[in-house]
């Protein structure tokens, strides 16, 4: 069995480069994006750029897991906490009144829409890596009998 349909890998590239994207813009074009917003720039921009870096990280974190995904699932488990907690707060700060509304968005479609289909590829992705675990402790805890060939032992 294949380990991700055809639409989780082609999910997993596309938001692998929206991430890529996104975060080019939150390194390079902040300015831009606090001008969309109607939010006014902070003076250190450090804080913003530093998520710039993670959302790129983590942009190459899904193309890592759309190219090799069972050893890989962990950086989507990653990505899925990140989006939700994420989302969580995000939603905080409009209901605060500190994040315009439009914002929520912005939310959806960066983070929250991907939440599901996050969810259904990492349930995937560790059911097969529990079968071929369970396939390994199997193969290993064979019984020996008469006609089992020994390996030899290296010499001292």
């Amino acid at each position: 069995m294949e380990p991700l349909k055809p639409w989780m890998r082609y999910l997993l590239r596309f938001v692998g480069v929206y991430n890529l994207l996104a975060a080019l813009t939150m390194l390079v074009f902040y300015h831009e994006s606090f001008k969309f917003l109607g939010v006014a720039k902070p003076q250190l921009m450090l804080p913003v750029q530093l998520v710039g870096i993670l959302v790129g990280l983590f942009g190459v974190g899904y193309l890592l897991v759309a190219s090799n995904p069972v050893e890989n699932r962990n950086l989507l488990t990653l990505g899925f906490l990140s989006k939700a907690l994420g989302s969580a707060l995000g939603v905080g700060y409009v209901v605060l009144g500190k994040l315009p509304p439009m914002f929520l968005l912005i939310l959806f479609f960066a983070d929250i829409m991907y939440l599901p289909p996050f969810w259904i590829i990492m349930r995937r992705l560790y059911a097969i890596a529990r079968s071929d675990a369970q396939k390994d402790s199997a193969m290993s805890h064979r019984p020996c009998d008469a006609t089992t060939p020994m390996t030899k032992l290296p010499a001292a």
